[in-house]
């Protein structure tokens, strides 16, 4: 294995060097639209969603959505200032309010709009339909920027989809965009499209009905909590073909919706491809979380999305990554939207942030499931080999992100793309770290038992992983979480001495290390010298941590 000192060195370098840079430059002050988008405003705390009805129907010619949405609600506290936010991106704009056979008076500010209620009962049930229209935010690079994809297949027919995680799912439908609140009865979307095509969304589909104007409503239910932006809808010249899995919890239903001229490989290539990774998840993380909803892969006009029980897919029905550089042998040994996109069902659909802020346990645990699909199917040094590589170029570095993992919370803000690679990184640790496989897949399984269908934070997660542990692993996420600080590992050789602590660190951070100069004892480092004495090292030794600890390295004369 090649020598990590001159890259750890120079990259050590360059990540202090853009900390100060961090340090020195005044920082984001938050708008009104971030606190009104981000955080618990007085207009939300009151009420608590039940049930989204949704509908929808795009227009692919003007690129325009009309729709509506019946909230269900549950008044939690008294109301006091008598209106209802509700979230709903420019340029979509609601058109009426009813409820109870009134239409309500509203006023917008920004993207969050607030609906004056009548007298309404502490503890009751009610519903609120909002109808809306317009042309919603367009996604030309979907995923990652957000709106609606208005696109083609290969035959030119229209194929339509959404993806809104990192804008919110106001981006195409009014709702509660803040993630503490998600449907506890789930959700039904009825999409309405032209007779040729075929509406598909999340769950099961309930009931299909033609009308006469040459249209056709499609109707999906969950029934299951789900967060707002796992909420979707796709529309093209689709084919659904059914499967069953026998899991953990009986029999799971699994529809593949392709494509009709990508039919046949739905059968040839992703159903086993599809079932060998059930078998993983289920294996490392517990049942899949959504057995009365089903599962499903639904083909998209972009490269995946984890679209709770409805999948986005557009990796092309090949291992790798369709478009993505290739960086290791291991990469193309697995469709990594299968593993990635799917393992969110575990981690980001049951187990959901409240937060975006802590958005790092949803990516964080997805990447490092990746590892464990290629440890399942070709061993573990194959896992390691694969996230060492992955970890360690310029496009997916774990030293990429300049600022903390978690973000400043209540403004609707994550911490951008370094929470990938530096979750995966600090999950890929802890499991060094703990050294027990049997205490650590127990660990994920219990989490995802604990936490099933709930939102959480980022403190939850890490105080229950310490708990089953039974290690107090506070320092070592407050380190990795909430600073942007890479602790780097010092050491000095005298005689057979090596002398070694952690620096650029919080106070009191301990790390048990395992490294070249020490074989397969471990060393205790903190942030005081320590010696221990090695057999066989001199003056011209050189120490390497192995490369499941995420630390510098920095020789001291």
């Amino acid at each position: 294995m090649k020598s990590l000192i001159p890259f750890l060195t120079l990259l050590f370098t360059l990540f202090i060097s853009k900390t100060i840079a961090q340090q020195s430059a005044s920082g984001d002050h938050p708008t009104r639209q971030d606190t009104l988008k981000g955080s618990i405003t007085p207009e939300r705390r009151w009420w608590d969603v039940q049930q989204y009805d949704l509908t929808i129907e795009p227009d692919y010619e003007s690129k325009t959505i009309t729709g509506s949405n019946t909230i269900q609600y549950k008044i939690i506290e008294p109301v006091h200032s008598r209106e209802m936010q509700i979230d709903l991106q420019a340029p979509l704009t609601i058109d009426s309010v009813h409820t109870q056979g009134q239409r309500l008076t509203f006023r917008r500010e920004g993207d969050a709009w607030f609906i004056k209620m009548p007298k309404q009962q502490h503890h009751s049930l009610y519903s609120v339909t909002i109808y809306y229209s317009g042309r919603p935010k367009e996604s030309t690079h979907a995923p990652w920027d957000g709106g609606v994809v208005w696109s083609k297949d290969s035959l030119g027919r229209p194929w339509i989809s959404v993806a809104c995680q990192l804008i919110g799912a106001s981006a195409w439908y009014p709702c509660k965009v803040y993630q503490d609140d998600e449907p506890d009865r789930g959700a039904t979307i009825s999409v309405i499209v032209p007779d040729t095509l075929t509406g598909i969304a999340n769950g099961r589909l309930l009931k299909k009905v033609h009308h006469t104007n040459g249209v056709t409503t499609y109707k999906w239910a969950v029934i299951s909590p789900i967060n707002n932006y796992g909420i979707t809808f796709y529309i093209g010249k689709y084919v659904i073909l059914s499967d069953t899995f026998h899991g953990e919890k009986g029999q799971l239903d699994i529809q593949y919706c392709i494509l009709d001229y990508n039919k046949s490989k739905a059968a040839s290539y992703l159903k086993p491809e599809v079932h060998r990774t059930l078998k993983v998840f289920e294996y490392w993380l517990g049942p899949y979380p959504f057995y009365a909803d089903g599962f499903k892969m639904v083909e998209a006009p972009y490269i995946g999305m984890e679209h709770q029980s409805a999948i986005a897919y557009g990796n092309h029905f090949m291992h790798g990554r369709y478009g993505g550089k290739k960086i290791t042998h291991w990469d193309t040994k697995v469709d990594r939207m299968i593993s990635h996109e799917n393992a969110h069902e575990w981690f980001g659909n049951s187990i959901t942030v409240k937060d975006v802020a802590d958005r790092w346990v949803h990516e964080g645990f997805a990447g490092y499931v990746e590892e464990l699909v290629i440890e399942s199917f070709y061993g573990r040094q194959a896992a390691k080999e694969f996230f060492h590589d992955r970890s360690r170029t310029r496009e997916d570095s774990i030293m990429i992100s300049d600022q903390p993992l978690i973000s400043a919370h209540d403004i609707f803000k994550d911490a951008g793309d370094g929470m990938y690679m530096q979750g995966w990184a600090l999950i890929h640790m802890l499991r060094a770290i703990i050294n027990r496989d049997v205490k650590f897949r127990n660990i994920l399984r219990g989490l995802n038992g604990r936490f099933y269908h709930q939102t959480v934070t980022s403190t939850q997660i890490e105080n229950y992983i310490s708990q089953a542990a039974g290690k107090d692993f506070s320092l070592i996420f407050d380190q990795y979480l909430r600073t942007a600080q890479l602790p780097v590992l010092e050491y000095s050789i005298h005689d057979d001495v090596l002398h070694y602590r952690l620096t650029n660190c919080i106070p009191g951070l301990a790390l048990p290390v395992k490294t070249s100069l020490t074989k397969d004892r471990w060393i205790d480092a903190t942030t005081s010298w320590k010696e221990i004495t090695v057999s066989g090292i001199n003056a011209n030794s050189n120490l390497k941590v192995d490369t499941d600890f995420y630390v510098g390295v920095k020789r001291i004369e």
